[in-house]
């Protein structure tokens, strides 16, 4: 099986501006996906797609190939991971190599982990899966929340108003670190959430959106927690 990990790093941030090699811990943040990847040893290839000169000396500088730059039409704020990731594997096919599974690893993804990584990729294969997801359950449960209608709260699901958190039905949403593929199935579906998308369950701890300079602080925080206890990123 040829494997590639694609590293999707874009110069265009607006919220932080140059967030993909903003200073995290040390070190810029992207360098924790590239380190990941690279030390889980079950990658042909680790490269990042970029349209960014020093995005791209960057990801050389920490081990990472960038064999070819993004085209203006997948580096723009409207392009989707899919469409960049359908490109990344076209240019890769004409110039003779081909893969079989691919992960798509984002660059403000810094808890990831090499180990996280290789349980992935043997799940996408012990379990003959289109995909595997890493996800975490939404800490409260979303049938008991509420909308506003006219300046007024409502429950968005009434029936679920006296029901017991612990009777309702787990609920878990993307956690936005990193989608493992096999590419046939990518190819036909076009999606990375797909038929057979099989689920890698993380704990709060481990996750942080990252969209904000408060998320940002909050991100180096619990970084910085799991390191003390011994947690090994990158």
């Amino acid at each position: 099986m040829n494997q590639l990990a694609v590293i999707t790093a874009r110069g265009g941030s607006k919220r932080i501006p140059r967030k993909n090699i903003k200073d995290f811990c040390g070190k810029p943040i992207m360098a924790y996906s590239i380190e990941a990847a690279l030390k889980s040893g079950v990658f042909d290839t680790v490269m990042v797609s970029t349209d960014d000169r020093e995005i791209a000396e960057i990801a050389e500088k920490y081990g990472a190939a960038v064999p070819f730059f993004r085209s203006e039409k997948t580096s723009n704020d409207f392009a989707v991971t899919s469409q960049v990731l359908a490109e990344v594997l076209e240019e890769y096919e004409s110039r003779g190599q081909c893969f079989d599974r691919m992960c798509c690893i984002y660059p403000t993804a810094p808890f990831i982990t090499a180990e996280r990584l290789r349980t992935a990729m043997e799940l996408l294969e012990e379990k003959q899966a289109d995909s595997v997801l890493p996800v975490v359950r939404f800490s409260f449960p979303p049938q008991r929340g509420v909308v506003l209608e006219d300046g007024f709260l409502r429950f968005k699901w009434p029936e679920h108003r006296n029901t017991r958190s612990q009777d309702l039905e787990s609920f878990y949403h993307d956690v936005g670190q990193f989608y493992c593929v096999n590419v046939e199935s990518f190819r036909e579906q076009q999606v990375l959430v797909m038929e057979k998308t099989v689920p890698l369950i993380l704990s709060e701890l481990e996750i942080q959106d990252i969209d904000t300079e408060e998320d940002w602080k909050l991100a180096e925080l619990k970084y910085q927690m799991l390191k003390e206890k011994g947690y090994k990123g990158g």
